[in-house]
């Protein structure tokens, strides 16, 4: 008799058991009031611009890309901060990255003797005999930039042009398709920099 009351207890206390186990934790929770479910929206970060403005129509042909260093670094920030000064969006912030890319590898150029194509200075490789500016003017990243952009809001519907058609407009360079391979190295320095 005492092994079937020692396994009918056995049981009511495993049962019991596996009821707390399984049961407990959820009942304890049943009477808790629900709250409003609402979705959770995924947010962009804040700190990135949105890709989709800064490339609106995708790269075009085969893109290049370099490394940086500290002084192209800075060339990137001060060009950024001058589009800002200007009151453009981030993408004429990619269009000057982008052709400066092209025109100076980001490197503030000064005269290089016979290498010089003309009078060209700066990120930009703007000509002083060309109505850009004198040449310590077209020197100072803030003012080539800003003059750059200047040329570059006088284009028609710059905003919705592929970068190369509206880099050329400005810069009326003897390789006018040159500007689009830089597009996504200037758009991903432009997301990493613009709120930097």
């Amino acid at each position: 008799m005492n092994t079937i009351i020692r396994k009918s207890v056995l049981g009511v206390a495993g049962l019991a058991f596996a009821g707390g186990v399984f049961g407990g934790p959820l009942a304890a929770h049943a009477d808790a009031p629900v709250k409003d479910a609402k979705p959770v929206a995924v947010v962009q970060s804040a700190d990135k611009p949105d890709m989709g403005k800064l490339v609106p129509h995708g790269v075009q042909g085969a893109q290049s890309k370099i490394d940086l260093n500290a002084e192209q670094t800075a060339n990137v920030k001060a060009i950024i901060a001058a589009t800002k000064k200007a009151g453009l969006p981030e993408r004429a912030a990619v269009i000057s990255i982008a052709t400066a890319l092209q025109e100076s590898k980001l490197e503030n150029l000064g005269h290089l003797g016979d290498k010089n194509d003309h009078d060209s200075l700066g990120l930009f490789q703007q000509r002083p005999s060309s109505g850009w500016g004198t040449p310590e003017q077209i020197t100072d990243p803030e003012y080539a930039t800003l003059a750059f952009e200047k040329g570059l809001k006088q284009v028609d519907g710059w905003q919705d042009m592929p970068l190369t058609e509206a880099a050329q407009t400005v810069q009326v360079s003897a390789y006018p398709d040159a500007y689009a391979q830089w597009e996504q190295q200037a758009a991903d320095l432009v997301a990493q920099h613009w709120n930097s």
